[in-house]
């Protein structure tokens, strides 16, 4: 270990995040030093403060949804230099059958925990951090950090896109503008797919509006025969459930053409949700439910050309109101409240 501290903020217990110290590790051959410039309050994150994932462990020094400018390499860095910036992905072990195959969410040896007990140890929220490159995505310099920390949702959101087998002229019905609904809504159109989004809150609506989706309010009429009648009673191709509802589960069913409908079940639930699903229906209809969960290494290089380029646009993702390293505890309450999108946390002020 270094002689050098970072700041770092973790989850001590149901509501409460702190400020700490540790000693900065030191740069190994393969690994960078990151000035970190800003993390995402994830839902992962807020949840947990929430009291909502307790499962996860405490102290939690999570944040995943991170960027930063590399400040120094390790004797073997080649393809990173001072002054990249760079989002954070999945670091696998780089040896296993699954990172062999560039399947990095699946590594069987992947740390969640760092040695001196901080569990999934990714301290996204910190001022410094070393980092394996293999983590590391490169991204336009210029890009604000807090879109470019946009790299991890937007490289799970390409991976289920490419479960659902998305094809160009697809009408696709996205359940939910929080901010995976729109990520969802996104990337289906830079598929080539229709989508139609469904939300019930005012401001989420307003904001699928403004990134040019065809919306139903589903506070004020039925979502089913809204996509029914927007589809010409056909229904559609495919439904993304990007929020975790019960009721959300029954309308996907519900949503689908008559034969060979998908269903991508992206959002988690806490508590769990529930599909009430008739078998024979789902034989009959030929229907298919297709769970996703992460990320691989493809993925990770198509999220950080689509943020680099602009084919994604995340800008009316972030919340306005940003807060710096200790305001961590200020942070987490706002990220907390219904229908917030990203609350940044900008670690260079």
């Amino acid at each position: 270990m270094s002689d050098k501290m970072m700041r770092f903020a973790c989850l001590t217990k149901k509501g409460t995040a702190e400020v700490r110290e540790r000693p900065l590790p030191e740069i190994g051959d393969f690994d960078v030093l990151l000035e970190m410039k800003a993390c995402n309050i994830c839902t992962t994150d807020y949840q947990q403060w929430l009291g909502l994932r307790e499962h996860q462990g405490y102290p939690m020094a999570g944040g995943h949804e991170a960027a930063g400018i590399v400040a120094r390499t390790g004797a073997k860095v080649r393809d990173f230099k001072p002054g990249d910036l760079v989002a954070t992905g999945y670091a696998g072990c780089g040896f296993c059958d699954a990172c062999r195959r560039g399947e990095v969410d699946q590594c069987a040896e992947m740390k969640q925990d760092s040695e001196d007990g901080y569990k999934w140890g990714h301290f996204g929220f910190s001022n410094l951090c070393v980092k394996k490159i293999n983590g590391l995505y490169k991204i336009k310099s210029g890009i604000r950090p807090s879109e470019a920390a946009f790299l991890e949702p937007l490289a799970t959101v390409i991976h289920g896109a490419k479960k659902l087998r998305l094809q160009p002229f697809e009408t696709v019905a996205v359940i939910g503008a929080g901010t995976m609904g729109l990520i969802n809504a996104q990337v289906a159109r830079a598929f080539g797919a229709k989508a139609l989004v469904s939300e019930m809150m005012e401001k989420k609506l307003k904001t699928a509006e403004a990134m040019g989706f065809e919306t139903v309010d589903c506070g004020k009429e039925d979502p089913v025969k809204a996509v029914m009648d927007m589809t010409e009673g056909k229904g559609a191709d495919a439904v993304i459930v990007a929020v975790g509802s019960t009721l959300a589960n029954q309308q996907a069913l519900e949503m689908l053409k008559e034969k060979d409908g998908r269903i991508l079940l992206f959002a988690a639930g806490y508590p769990a949700t529930e599909m009430d699903v008739d078998s024979n229906q789902i034989h009959y209809r030929r229907t298919e439910i297709i769970g996703t969960f992460g990320a691989d290494n493809a993925d990770f290089i198509q999220a950080a050309k689509a943020l680099s380029t602009g084919m994604a646009d995340v800008s009316m993702l972030v919340e306005k109101k940003t807060f710096t390293l200790d305001e961590i505890q200020e942070a987490y309450r706002e990220a907390s409240k219904p229908g917030m999108y990203r609350v940044s946390v900008l670690l260079d002020q």
